[in-house]
């Protein structure tokens, strides 16, 4: 279990990431841009979709899914590791489905964006995000819906017991219904293992989308201007739960 001073602590020793000239690197870790953008992703553990993730978060998870247990709470990973193909497949999918309905480009990618990620920005890439259910109750056909996770939801007590206590084995929510909060809407299955997120994100600040993006053929690519990209980096990427930044 991990308390607010040995969270901070390992906040601070996985923060050790400098940049220079030659790119984002630690003394002795280096991130590349490949890394950041879910396409060699680092130190995974798991073998699908639901199980895959960093192997510092699964332990820290583990922990906490035994805990939770105890207090009759079985957490259930629905997707935890995202490589930048399953995002691609997921974004083109939806853009397809959207501008076929008659949404004009720039319609069908601000669409999207209100759930779902451009490839290549995904938090899921790498390896320290969850979207968690309870496995006890019979759940719904659509589970990631926030009705779920309030008043009489099925995935209500789930919830309180995440608010209670995640943050003590280091996990944080990511997209909190903060009124004042603007980007992707609120998720409160969505949690981040923070030791190893924020220094992520902090990378990934460092990172110009335009130049990252510009060579990847995405569906809709015309709409992914600098400007575009710099909004929905201050938006998206950047409004988040201020304890992830």
């Amino acid at each position: 279990m991990f308390g607010g001073a040995i969270l901070k602590q390992l906040i601070a020793i996985s923060a050790l990431f400098l940049v220079t000239s030659n790119g984002l690197k630690a003394q002795e870790t280096r991130f590349t841009v490949d890394q950041l953008t879910g396409k060699t992703p680092l130190d995974l553990v798991g073998n699908d979709y639901r199980s895959t993730m960093h192997r510092e978060t699964a332990i820290a998870f583990e922990t906490m899914k035994k805990a939770a247990l105890a207090d009759g709470i079985e957490l259930k990973v629905v997707s935890a590791f995202r490589s930048f193909e399953r995002q691609k497949e997921i974004y083109g999918r939806k853009y397809l489905k959207y501008t076929a309905e008659g949404l004009s480009p720039e319609q069908a990618v601000t669409k999207i964006i209100e759930y779902s990620t451009i490839p290549g920005t995904s938090r899921h890439h790498w390896g320290t995000e969850l979207d968690l259910i309870d496995g006890l109750p019979k759940a719904p056909n659509s589970v990631l819906e926030a009705e779920h996770f309030y008043g009489q939801g099925v995935f209500c007590p789930m919830r309180e017991w995440m608010e209670r206590h995640a943050h003590e084995y280091g996990f944080i929510e990511v997209y909190t219904n903060h009124p004042d909060r603007t980007g992707f809407n609120h998720e409160p299955w969505h949690y981040s293992y923070a030791p190893i997120a924020i220094p992520y994100l902090r990378a990934y600040n460092l990172l110009e989308l335009t130049s990252v993006l510009k060579n990847l053929a995405l569906p809709g690519g015309a709409v992914l201007t600098k400007s575009f990209l710099n909004r929905y980096k201050a938006g998206h990427m950047q409004d988040i739960n201020p304890k992830l930044l």
